[in-house]
């Protein structure tokens, strides 16, 4: 049986009467509008598009979104709270020589899964992001303290430097396939050897996964 998409589990969920998560919708409506606001651009996009692409009323969409801002919101309320979830889980593991590749490995599964289209909005929509982007304490904070438990105590600036590039190989790799007509896979493999590459001496352990 083909998979079903964001959409028809949306309109399933909300028209035909199924019993769902609130959750589960919303995240299925932040697919939809990143994927739209993507191709089309925010500004060009309205609330109306995306609930015809979902297949479900107007009025059904602002049960869960009253704008595109809250939208995007959401979608960086999420990040934020995949990023502390992977903080609170490094934070509890004890210190062996694995830990640092499996962390980073951890933050590389999350940007090439639900962060890479959250990516490919951001390098679509420069504007959208500098104007509605939520101040959440900020996700640059979140990416230093994951360096900071992959590098370790004795980390030093150099390497910490180099750490964080390689965190940020999948942001590049989306940029760098603009108009390559790069698919999910191309650009995955390219940051997988860019970050690496960074890593090699750093954390040999990542090589193995």
């Amino acid at each position: 049986m083909a998979a079903v998409g964001a959409a028809e589990r949306v309109r399933r969920g909300t028209v035909a009467g199924v019993r769902r998560k609130g959750s589960d919708t919303r995240a299925e409506i932040q697919e939809v509008a990143l994927e739209l606001f993507t191709a089309n651009g925010y500004d060009a996009t309205s609330l109306r598009e995306i609930a015809e692409r979902l297949g479900i009323t107007k009025a059904a969409l602002y049960y869960h979104y009253d704008s595109k801002e809250a939208i995007i919101h959401g979608v960086f309320e999420q990040r934020v709270a995949d990023f502390d979830a992977l903080i609170e889980w490094a934070e509890a593991q004890p210190r062996t020589p694995e830990l640092p590749a499996e962390i980073f490995q951890r933050w590389f599964d999350l940007n090439t899964t639900s962060g890479l289209r959250m990516i490919r909005f951001a390098v679509a929509n420069h504007n959208a992001m500098r104007d509605h982007a939520p101040d959440k304490g900020g996700a640059m904070q979140r990416i230093q303290r994951i360096v900071a438990l992959i590098g370790g105590p004795d980390v030093t600036m150099p390497e910490q430097m180099r750490i964080t590039m390689a965190m940020l190989s999948i942001n590049i790799a989306v940029m760098a396939g603009q108009g390559l007509a790069a698919d999910d896979d191309a650009i995955i493999a390219a940051a997988k050897e860019a970050a690496t590459s960074l890593l090699r001496d750093l954390l040999p352990g990542y090589l193995h996964h």
